[in-house]
């Protein structure tokens, strides 16, 4: 069986590296040691060889999740004196002062440090999802680090968040890290990058399945043949690392029907879409408390101190609210619950999590969503059960369902909550219910809200992001890149008999024209200046698309559309919008041409062609 927990040891040496030629852009601001070029040549070449460094990275992921995991469990122990073996989410009596106060200085000294670190090191840390979207996998392994020690921090001092998300970005860095050394294919690097968050959630939970699936689903944003084989080896090293360093975790021990009945999978699929309300709910409410923080006018350093006060005086209610929850899962998921208790839980739970990330501590809501999607389940089957006569649905059943439910609806994933389901209780049956849940759960935040908490945060940043599948390339596909830069150009009042002795028919197809400051003003078919039927005097009088221009940083998704806009066939680009000064030309059907050569590559990629 398995369950949830642990993570991982010191990453590889950066080692020194070469100061780059000035010519060429550090990848996301780095310099990268590369391996000998017979390696990087099998490693290019030979699949099999990408299996071998895929596993290599799954390795160094298992690593990182145990050194996460002991490190939260030593800063649990110290801060809040927990006893040995006991988890602080599941500790039954802590002392109050210890509750208030360890969150709120602790998170107080985080501020402080995240403000130092800000300033000695400003850039924005891209995740896992961002870099194989935007970046064709590049990530900072220094950037992952620090956010690795922040997730490690927040979760220590108890802020209600869980460390999913600083397993994924460290494991996922690592990938990056050494497909970068390696010299691998754009292709290649994003599928590294999945192999480590597949080794970091795989050795997290001690499913391989479970991190296999989070890959191809969130991380690489497909699933293919080709990509099976190396993502798999990450997640299988990663739990051997983990098993071999920390010893096989215990599991789940429920008392799980062996069938669900049919009529029981309409309440089943009702809490599908209970989870994704909710779910939808949670991640408006971490939004909401961001924007009554910044409204505050309290600093940002002094915003983490603020929430950990909330997060403790919510743990004088009952200690489950703090730190993750993995231990309150595995000690609550079956145990006999009143009503009351749990709808205040869940209630407290939520706005603790919301609290902890809206007021800055670092961390994800996976494993968050987990919890809060047991005890929602388990909430749900109480209800049902005063509603009615008999226990329409086991209350565990209902438990597993809406963790993997809820957890849908936050991180997306159906297949992967439902092979999480499936590793934890070794229950066929139940998965299946696990999976219809999954699907009326993903379905229902597809059709209502469109988001998952990761693609959410981007979309408040201005990202138009809504997976990792690669469109890193249609941005680098600019028309700068694209346009010809060779045009005929002439001046607007040139008179029209100039005009066509200049250029005759055959010539040219299209002019473009300049006012008497040299400003674009329009484009001149050539063929229309020599129609017999013109009358015009200047060549001006025949100029089309004044207004309608591109800019060489545009994509080629934004010059498609303003080529429709125009309804023309090619058009200026210029440098800005206020010089106006003609640096190329553009004509739709070589942007067509380029696109659809683009999207060509893509596809033989994603098939192994």
């Amino acid at each position: 069986m398995n369950v949830f927990s642990r993570v991982f040891s010191p990453g590889p040496a950066s080692g020194q590296a070469r100061k780059p030629p000035p010519s060429r852009r550090r990848p996301l601001g780095e310099v990268v040691l590369h391996a000998p070029q017979t390696l990087r040549a099998l490693v290019r070449t030979d699949e099999l060889w990408l299996v071998l460094l895929a596993a290599v990275v799954g390795a160094l992921a298992g690593l990182f999740v145990v050194l996460m995991n002991l490190s939260i469990l030593l800063l649990h122990r110290l801060l809040f004196a927990l006893p040995p073996g006991v988890r602080l989410s599941e500790a039954t009596h802590l002392d109050p002062w210890r509750v208030v106060l360890v969150p709120s200085l602790g998170g107080l000294l985080f501020g402080i440090a995240s403000a130092g670190i800000g300033k000695l090191w400003p850039r924005r840390a891209v995740d896992a999802i961002e870099a194989n979207a935007l970046y064709g996998g590049q990530m900072s392994l220094v950037d992952s680090l620090i956010v690795m020690v922040q997730t490690v921090l927040s979760n220590g001092v108890g802020a209600s968040v869980g460390l999913e998300a600083g397993y994924t970005q460290i494991g996922s860095a690592v990938g990056s890290r050494l497909g970068r050394s390696f010299r691998v294919r754009r292709s290649d690097l994003r599928l590294l990058v999945g192999c480590g968050a597949a080794g970091a959630i795989g050795a997290a939970f001690n499913a391989p399945l479970t991190g296999a699936f989070y890959a191809f689903e969130l991380i690489i944003g497909t699933y293919s043949l080709i990509t099976l084989a190396p993502v798999v080896a990450a997640s299988i090293t990663a739990i051997a690392v983990d098993r071999w360093l920390l010893g096989d975790p215990d599991g789940f021990d429920l008392i799980l029907p062996t069938t669900i009945p049919p009529f029981d999978y309409v309440p089943v699929l009702a809490l599908g879409m209970v989870s994704a309300l909710f779910g939808i709910a949670v991640m408006r409410g971490v939004t909401l408390v961001e924007d009554l923080f910044r409204r505050s006018r309290l600093p940002a350093w002094a915003r983490p101190g603020v929430g950990g006060l909330a997060v403790g005086a919510l743990g004088l209610f009952t200690p489950q609210v703090l730190s993750a929850g993995h231990g309150a899962l595995h000690a609550g998921i079956d145990a006999p619950f009143a009503l009351p208790f749990l709808a205040a839980l869940v209630l407290a739970k939520a706005v603790a999590s919301a609290i902890s990330i809206g007021s800055g501590f670092r961390g994800g809501l996976f494993f968050a969503s987990l919890f809060l999607g047991a005890m929602l389940g388990k909430l749900f089957a109480a209800v049902l059960a005063a509603l009615s006569a008999h226990v329409v649905i086991p209350g565990v059943v209902c438990a597993v369902v809406g963790m993997s439910g809820l957890a849908t609806a936050i991180v997306g994933g159906p297949l992967t909550m439902a092979f999480l389901a499936l590793e934890s209780t070794g229950s066929l049956p139940l998965t299946i219910a696990v999976l219809a849940a999954a699907v009326v759960s993903a379905l229902t935040v597809r059709r209502t809200f469109g988001y998952s908490f990761a693609t959410w945060r981007f979309h408040l940043r201005g990202e138009a992001i809504r997976s990792a599948v690669d469109i890193g390339w249609m941005r680098n596909l600019t028309v700068g890149r694209m346009m010809r830069r060779e045009v005929r150009t002439v001046r607007e009042d040139t008179p029209i008999e100039v005009f066509r002795r200049d250029f005759p028919l055959g010539a040219e197809q299209r002019v473009v024209l300049l006012d008497a400051a040299g400003r674009y003003s329009g484009i001149v078919h050539v063929a229309e200046a020599h129609a017999v039927e013109n009358k015009a005097e200047t060549i001006a009088e025949l100029a089309q698309h004044k207004e309608h221009v591109l800019l060489p940083q545009m994509s080629i998704k934004e010059a498609i559309a303003m080529f429709e806009e125009a309804e023309s066939d090619a058009l200026a680009v210029v440098d800005s919008p206020e010089t106006r000064r003609v640096i190329g030309l553009l004509t739709e059907q070589h942007a067509l041409r380029r696109y659809s050569e683009e999207l060509d590559r893509r596809r033989r990629d994603l098939s192994g062609e």
